[in-house]
């Protein structure tokens, strides 16, 4: 019975999810799974801004030598939530704290990547753009709110490079209720400027999001590699077996 609840409740979240993803057009994020700097700097934003509250328990910091750390660069610039390097990367808060704080546990966020992927566009693109459209608002508890995620509970957590930035919108009619008016997203508004451009916020926010695509399938530029020797091989073995065939029955009339 409580299983049945439990999976009441959350198809009938689908639909809130839905609309918030149809919110705002998703913009591109740039591919930059085989670029090592940008995953290493990618790594070094997720931990130092992500890991404080989500986890990414299907990762261990050990694998981050795959994208060309060394231990010594590990333990020194990103082992502080855990004391080894083989360790997973999880957090300390405790769930009940986080959900007295935030209204619910944030999500582990080791597939968010492949989680958030619609027909909208790619998980990548979701998370490129929903950290990109964030801005203040004193109604909400947090003082945030997102365009791609409206009422969001998460705060802005990279606000301090990004900056502070207001959200115009105007009012129009419904197009498909003209009796109902609806508010219209037309532009933000810079505050209060942050450590980064907006370029550099971008590249740095393009980093962070191609760390997460990354370590959502770390495999993935060896299985796309091996695809395609795969299907040359494929291709090879289909003319030699066609000639083979040729010549079997080359006599036959």
């Amino acid at each position: 019975m409580k299983l049945l609840k439990k999976l009441i409740a959350v198809l009938a979240m689908v639909p809130a999810v839905v609309l918030a993803s149809e919110t705002v057009a998703l913009d591109q994020a740039p591919s930059r799974t085989k670029d090592l700097a940008a995953l290493q700097n990618g790594a070094k934003l997720f931990v130092n801004y992500c890991l404080n509250c989500h986890a990414a328990s299907a990762m261990r910091y050990n694998r981050l030598r795959d994208i060309g750390l060394t231990e010594d660069q590990i333990k020194n610039n990103l082992l502080f939530a855990s004391d080894k390097v083989g360790d997973l990367m999880k957090v300390s808060m405790q769930p009940g704290d986080a959900k007295a704080w935030f209204g619910a546990v944030p999500p582990d966020l080791s597939v968010i990547a492949r989680a958030k992927a619609s027909e909208a566009g790619s998980g990548a693109d979701y998370l490129y753009t929903y950290l990109r459209t964030f801005y203040k608002d004193d109604t909400r508890p947090t003082g945030w709110n997102n365009l791609v995620f409206p009422s969001v509970g998460m705060p802005h957590v990279l606000w301090e490079l990004q900056g502070v930035r207001s959200a115009k919108f105007v009012e129009e009619k419904d197009p498909h209720d003209p009796s109902k008016m609806v508010h219209k997203f037309v532009g933000f508004e810079q505050v209060k400027p942050g450590k980064l451009s907006p370029l550099e916020y971008d590249n740095a926010t393009a980093d962070l999001v191609a760390y997460l695509e990354w370590m959502a399938e770390p495999v993935q530029n060896t299985r796309k590699r091996l695809g395609v020797v795969v299907l040359l091989f494929l291709g090879v073995f289909l003319v030699l077996s066609w000639r083979l065939n040729a010549s079997y029955w080359k006599d036959i009339k």
